[in-house]
């Protein structure tokens, strides 16, 4: 036990010093207060056009509804907006305002539009050199000759990888609460959050529907993101240990997930996609009780799909490493 830890904090200590997560604070710390500006613009323009926040949803309730007319809306889009305007319309009858300008629901919103996109590819930062690096720069050999079982080894990076994105996952929210809240307050954590919508048909089902409050309902996307983060960064784990080239490690990971944001679009007709691991990565989308991309996917089944995806990359990587010869 003691080498495995002295194994996690040499890991830890090497990603530290490639500054790659310093990289990831700097960005964050750069387009967080950007995205905050335009949500301030857009929350200070609706506060002139509308004189409370009930004119407000009724708007979009009417803007949504008069779109469902219009024949170059894809029927994917049309049944999204039919869920959006039953759910504004439940927040209206129960008089609860679902866009509060505060930093509570600003992270949310912000972790609710990372998880399929931007978080991933600040996890790749981390995971895609973790072993590729070492062998393009020729200390993979080094490492090797120690006596310490090949296992041991991948599992220490195993480890350092899941401390990373657990770290990522809480910067990211962090941050996004103190700086948003510099624009909008740090109040908010009590207020009431529906949760529970269901999809039957083109119909949105309230049996279940519950109130959370703010706080409850952020703490949940986060555990939700991070397991997204976590898949990402095993199958990355598994690219870089099949991969020599970081660049080819990290080049192949981007493709991956960026084909997935682009397939949650596209994919509604091909059913079948719904087994890929990058189209499952948006779990908040089951809290905000919007229809998922592909009709049948539940909660439970996403976090089937995505644990299946990260256990087999997690089974290969290991086989691999263990086996194949590095030396060269």
């Amino acid at each position: 036990m003691a080498n495995l830890l002295a194994l996690v904090h040499n890991e830890t200590i090497k990603v530290w010093r490639k500054k790659r997560f310093a990289v990831v604070l700097l960005v964050l710390l750069v387009l967080i207060p950007v995205f905050v500006y335009a949500q301030a613009k857009i929350a200070r323009n609706n506060a002139e056009k509308f004189a409370d926040w009930r004119a407000e949803v009724q708007q979009r309730i009417t803007d949504n509804t008069n779109a469902l007319s219009s024949d170059r809306i894809p029927d994917e889009w049309k049944k999204w907006r039919r869920a959006l305007v039953q759910q504004l319309q439940y927040y209206l009858d129960h008089d609860v305002n679902p866009n509060t300008p505060n930093a509570v629901t600003f992270t949310s919103s912000f972790l609710e539009n990372s998880v399929t996109l931007f978080i991933p590819l600040m996890v790749l930062a981390i995971a895609s050199d973790l072993v590729s690096s070492e062998r393009s720069a020729g200390t993979i050999k080094m490492l090797l000759t120690r006596p310490v079982r090949r296992w041991r080894i991948l599992f220490a990076k195993w480890v350092t990888l899941i401390l990373y994105v657990s770290l990522i996952v809480v910067s990211t929210t962090v941050l996004a609460y103190l700086i948003s809240g510099l624009a909008f307050g740090y109040e908010g954590w009590g207020e009431p959050v529906f949760v529970g919508f269901g999809l039957n048909g083109t119909d949105i089902d309230t049996s279940a529907v519950h109130a959370v409050t703010r706080g409850q309902f952020l703490l949940m996307e986060m555990g939700l993101v991070w397991y997204s983060a976590l898949i990402v960064a095993f199958i990355a784990l598994l690219v870089s240990v099949l991969l020599r080239s970081t660049a080819a490690s990290l080049v192949t990971m981007m493709a991956a997930v960026i084909s997935g944001a682009i397939l949650a679009n596209m994919a509604s007709s091909w059913h079948s996609a719904k087994y890929l691991f990058n189209v499952n990565l948006d779990l908040t989308v089951y809290l905000r009780g919007t229809p998922p991309p592909i009709e049948g996917m539940t909660l439970g089944f996403s976090l089937a799909v995505l644990g299946v995806w990260g256990l087999a990359a997690l089974a290969a990587a290991f086989a691999v490493f263990t086996k194949q010869d590095v030396m060269n």
